[in-house]
């Protein structure tokens, strides 16, 4: 009786429905932590964001020296900042690895397409919102990324050049861009957090996918107890290792020329972007013309939005498809080559092979996701039955 009272209360009613008395499938494994780990990264970034603006100037004259001021002379600045350059690492490792798991199980199957374009939505939106971020301290990377990336803009036809001032806010790299970049900085996580809501909305329409790729409609539990327990282990193992990064290896992640003030007169040996950039900014290095390199870009994530629709199966989880997941793992393999190229400089044979990696990827949504989705069925139905 008393628990039937508190759900008579609108909101107390929705945390019941959504985090308490929510069905899931009994089988989940640790791998569907990742969802709710994303959500604790988000409100880690928003939070710390907001005491770093406290002392940040988007100011090019300035934005550096405040940064350097909030690591040496605010109490506890520097592990304000440490926590949110390296939360932004963790933020992306565990959104990867949400990411694949959704590959690996089949989450982007029928009926969970909008579950999934949403979720492509906030990766945009995530790597936007930390390219932008990694622009504001104002050191040697931040001004040379800003500067190499926005000039991708260029290549659009016909508008390139007027888009590439309106993003400039001028004719160069300055005051005007780092304060557009520190006010979208500032604006474009709580969009994140209202994506982020519809995703879960998203999520709960049709319910969890689970490992064996199934409609699991009888064998469901509430979430609370039995998979908060388990949420809450990944939040305990993501808090331990965050600490150890912040506290034994705060700039692992980060470039150490970021740590020299913005210089428009002298140009780093071999620009290179934050780890998280660096697979999508070796295909865009591969492709010598910057149009079609940016077309590229462009269609990495048009494969991922279209994923529902290229691999339309009945066997979803890689678990039943041996094929399937030879191809799946060879794309981790890929990714980790891409990512290992990006760092390179670009000349052979870092570029022949960045080719050949970069040619790979789109076969492995273009040409295996298509081919597989009709071949293994078809091969199901061919195993002679005993």
């Amino acid at each position: 009786m008393k628990r039937a009272s508190l759900t008579q209360q609108p909101l107390l009613s929705l945390v019941g429905d959504h985090l308490v008395q929510y069905p899931t499938p009994a089988n989940l494994s640790y791998w569907w932590g990742f969802g709710s780990l994303a959500g604790l990264c988000l409100v880690l970034q928003m939070a710390t964001g907001i005491f770093l603006a406290m002392h940040y100037t988007p100011h090019v004259d300035l934005a550096f020296q405040s940064v350097e001021h909030l690591m040496r002379d605010v109490e506890g600045g520097w592990l304000l900042r440490y926590l949110h350059a390296n939360g932004a690492s963790f933020f992306f490792i565990v959104v990867y690895l949400h990411l694949f798991r959704g590959l690996y199980y089949g989450s982007y199957a029928s009926p969970r397409e909008a579950l999934w374009l949403l979720g492509v939505v906030l990766l945009l939106l995530m790597i936007v919102t930390a390219f932008i971020g990694y622009v504001l301290p104002w050191g040697q990377m931040s001004f040379w990324g800003a500067t190499v990336i926005t000039s991708l803009a260029s290549a659009v036809p016909w508008a390139g050049e007027s888009l590439v001032q309106w993003l400039w806010g001028g004719f160069a790299v300055d005051n005007a861009t780092l304060n557009r970049f520190f006010s979208l900085h500032y604006l474009l996580p709580f969009l994140l957090a209202a994506a982020s809501g519809l995703h879960l909305a998203a999520l709960h329409q049709h319910g969890s996918n689970n490992p064996l790729g199934v409609h699991a409609q009888v064998d469901k539990v509430d979430f609370y107890p039995y998979f908060y327990a388990k949420d809450l282990v990944g939040w305990v193992s993501f808090a331990l290792l965050l600490s150890a990064v912040l506290f034994f290896a705060p700039n692992a992640l980060g470039h150490p020329d970021n740590y020299i003030p913005a210089n428009p007169m002298s140009t780093p040996a071999h620009i290179v972007p934050e780890w998280y950039f660096l697979p999508v900014y070796a295909i865009l290095r591969s492709i010598p013309n910057k149009l079609a390199g940016v077309a590229a870009i462009a269609a990495v994530f048009a494969c991922l939005a279209a994923l529902p629709w290229l691999g339309r199966t009945p066997l979803r989880s890689a678990a039943f498809r041996p094929l399937y997941r030879v191809c799946f793992w060879t794309l981790v393999a890929d990714g980790w080559l891409l990512g290992w190229i990006g760092m390179q400089p670009v000349e052979d044979p870092y570029l022949t092979i960045g080719q050949w990696a970069s040619a790979y990827f789109f076969v492995y949504f273009l040409v295996w996701i298509p081919v597989l989705a009709r071949l293994e069925p078809w091969l199901l139905t061919r195993r002679p039955r005993g």
